[in-house]
């Protein structure tokens, strides 16, 4: 862990940055810690250092106020309803074990009273509409659970949706490109309801038909922009404008494929150097996801070394400022569903280097507190205004 060193005694925080971090309303739009919980078999409230990205103790350490987690499977899990009931089951049980460090909050009432209080406010974003496995009404279970937004695809294409990787290849069979009629209902209803749709993952397609049909601002829970990382992963410029017009938010994802255009070419070359590793820990059954994590972990220094830096990061959220303005960016960091992301972003714990940054890159007090959760609890009251 000396490799650390360096980067903890340069991105030490002021007593600014401290003040205006933890004043601050912090919402991340994106984290895996459930599936991550699942998968290595832990709790979030235990002492989860040197396993996950995440526990309680660090959220609050980070001055984490508000977090959404991502409800999530591969579109090659059985029974995907199932198991995100399961994965909203164990948030529930560690708030049910923890009433004084977070709540599920399910109204406006109760989110202000739990920031109030100092505790977590969680709630719950499925990540790929195929987990609803083609049934409309159980957005309305999902929503009394509270879940507040869906990403219309993983990866993977539900029946009514086309997803980024989809639309990248050769079109077979019978679905076709964007939303069909069903999808149409789907945005609908979320619209009704009150949970945010979301265009992380999906494709070109069904991006401009969530804008041309979505009543309610939108959001990219975890997406940078193309032009600095070209993935399809990211949001192409017509894409930025189009989310500002709407209203939305854009969350910057912490993944160093999406932050760095070099990095694939690193990452590729560090996997196939561990490829016979990686095959044994496939076939003990984790999902592949989780698979890349460990390698990262075992092999910590040699990781590293490929990683971006947070400036890498910032120039993301720079650039979707200048296009869009500062009342559109918010963080989604995908930690605990990424294997590897900027130096000084280890954990949850590092949330105040940000904050740090951000101070030194110029940004006033008013725009950082928009940044860290202001802009994404706007677009959250004009979707839930009750």
């Amino acid at each position: 862990m000396k490799y650390l060193v360096p980067f903890l005694l340069v991105f030490t925080t002021s007593v600014k940055a401290q003040k205006i971090h933890f004043k601050s309303v912090l919402v991340d739009t994106h984290n895996d810690a459930v599936t991550a919980c699942i998968e290595k078999k832990v709790s979030l409230d235990q002492n989860l250092k040197g396993i996950n990205h995440s526990d309680l103790t660090r959220f609050k350490e980070g001055g984490l106020d508000y977090q959404l987690f991502s409800i999530w499977c591969d579109g090659e899990k059985v029974n995907p309803y199932a198991w995100a009931m399961r994965e909203m089951d164990t948030i529930d049980a560690v708030a049910a074990r923890n009433p004084d460090k977070m709540v599920v909050a399910k109204d406006w009432k109760t989110i202000k009273k739990t920031l109030k209080q100092g505790k977590i406010v969680a709630q719950y974003g499925v990540e790929g509409g195929h987990m609803i496995e083609d049934k409309i009404e159980r957005l309305d279970t999902f929503y009394n659970r509270g879940v507040r937004y869906m990403t219309l695809t993983w990866n993977n294409s539900p029946s009514w949706a086309s997803s980024h990787t989809f639309e990248k290849t050769p079109i077979t069979g019978t679905q076709q490109k964007g939303l069909n009629a069903f999808g149409l209902q789907i945005i609908e209803r979320m619209n009704q309801l009150g949970i945010i749709v979301d265009v992380s993952h999906v494709g070109e397609a069904t991006f401009w038909d969530v804008i041309n049909n979505s009543k309610k601002p939108i959001m990219a829970s975890h997406s940078n922009a193309f032009s600095l990382c070209g993935v399809t992963r990211n949001l192409k410029d017509e894409q930025i404008k189009a989310i500002g017009k709407n209203g939305g938010v854009i969350c910057l994802n912490f993944s160093s494929g999406f932050v760095d255009s070099n990095y694939a070419k690193k990452d590729m070359a560090f996997r196939k150097k561990h490829q016979a590793e990686l095959d044994s820990l496939l076939a003990t059954g984790i999902q592949r996801e989780y698979a890349y994590s460990a390698l990262t972990s075992k092999y910590f220094e040699e990781s590293e070394a490929i990683k971006p830096t947070m400036a890498q990061l910032l120039d993301h959220l720079d650039y979707i400022v200048k296009l869009i303005g500062v009342n559109h960016v918010g963080i989604g960091s995908d930690f605990d569903g990424i294997s590897s992301s900027p130096r000084e972003l280890q954990t949850v714990a590092d949330f105040p280097k940000m904050t740090q940054a951000l101070i030194e890159k110029g940004y006033s007090n008013k725009d950082i507190k928009k940044i860290l959760g202001g802009n994404f609890l706007r677009v959250y009251r004009i979707n839930n205004p009750a």
